[in-house]
């Protein structure tokens, strides 16, 4: 298996060690190109969970600056203004960065009320950028954050099943 050495990291890294997080996250983004016809547009944005479910289940993961990249990659699959996801993944993740620092111990539980908050909020704010640009967003927003918030319990499995077979 080839091995490349890491931005801070002294020794080598296998090359599936932090490819397979990019990809999950960026497949999670890519699913917004997915043909499904709904009467209600409420698709979750499944790589903001993926990426948030990366870092509550491994923070070392993925790099601090990642979320700028992958925000960058979802504004322009999903057509938001250019940069509010970028503004809003990397605030919301340093959010979380900053909540998990205080929290002695956590279980499933306040990780799952973590993401709650941190992926509501970062789909409001959402709104709250793009409404006033004239972006076209004319999804149903509680719906949406309801679905995004049953999805994610499903969001840390898939992640953890690809930890393990990163591991290997």
């Amino acid at each position: 298996m080839a091995r490349v050495r890491g931005p801070f990291d002294p020794e080598p890294i296998s090359i599936s060690s932090w490819l397979i997080p990019v990809a999950s996250v960026i497949g999670g983004s890519l699913m917004t190109l997915v043909p499904l016809i709904a009467t209600i547009p409420i698709l979750p944005p499944f790589g903001l969970m993926m990426l948030v479910a990366w870092r509550l289940g491994r923070p070392d993961a993925l790099p601090v600056w990642s979320p700028l990249a992958f925000g960058l990659f979802d504004d322009l699959l999903s057509g938001q203004p250019l940069g509010s996801a970028m503004l809003l993944w990397t605030g919301l993740i340093l959010t979380v960065d900053l909540l998990d620092q205080r929290l002695v111990a956590r279980d499933f539980w306040q990780d799952w009320l973590l993401a709650s908050g941190a992926i509501g909020g970062c789909l409001l704010l959402g709104r709250f950028i793009a409404v006033p640009l004239d972006a076209h967003v004319d999804t149903l927003l509680l719906l949406q954050i309801l679905l995004s918030l049953m999805l994610f319990p499903l969001a840390t499995q898939l992640c953890a099943w690809l930890d393990n077979k990163r591991a290997i």
